[in-house]
C-alpha cells in the first residue's frame, strides 16, 4: 500500500479519544476484560479506529480467554504490518495497520488450527462495522 495516512499528533489528537490516542498513537495497551469488543459476538468487520482501514472478520474471531479480542487471521495479511517490539522486558511481535501505522496489538503464536497464531487487539483500535 503505497497511500499511508500521515498526521502530526495534534491532528490524531483531535480525532481520537485520549484512550485511543495512547494505544493507537503512543503504543498503549487496555486492561484485559475491560474493551468493548472482547466479548462481542455480533457478525461484521472491525477497521482500524485511526483511518478505517478493513482489518478483522468476526469469521475469524475466538475467545482466546485473554480478555481482548482474538482472531486467528487479518481479513487481508496486507492490511497489517508487523515488528519486533522487545519492549517490557520481552520479546514480542507488534502488530500495525498498514495505512496508518497505529499499534493494534501483538501476535502470538498460541492460537488455534488453521494458522496456530492469536492476533491480540486492543478493543480501542478498532470500531465495528456490522454487517447488513
Amino acid at each position: 500500500m503505497s497511500d499511508k495516512v500521515k498526521k502530526t499528533p495534534e491532528e490524531w489528537k483531535k480525532i481520537l479519544s485520549p484512550e485511543q490516542y495512547e494505544i493507537l498513537r503512543q503504543k498503549g495497551t487496555e486492561r484485559g476484560f475491560t474493551g468493548e469488543y472482547y466479548n462481542l459476538k455480533d457478525q461484521g468487520t472491525y477497521v482500524c479506529a485511526a483511518c478505517g482501514l478493513e482489518l478483522f472478520s468476526s469469521d475469524h474471531k475466538y475467545d482466546s480467554g485473554s480478555g481482548w479480542p482474538s482472531y486467528w487471521k487479518p481479513l487481508k495479511d496486507s492490511n497489517i504490518q508487523t515488528l519486533e517490539d522487545l519492549s517490557h522486558n520481552m520479546r514480542r511481535v507488534e502488530v500495525m495497520c498498514q495505512s496508518c501505522d497505529s499499534h493494534l496489538g501483538h501476535v502470538f503464536e498460541d492460537g488455534p488450527p488453521p494458522t496456530g497464531l492469536r492476533y491480540c487487539i486492543n478493543s480501542a483500535s478498532l470500531k465495528f462495522i456490522p454487517l447488513k
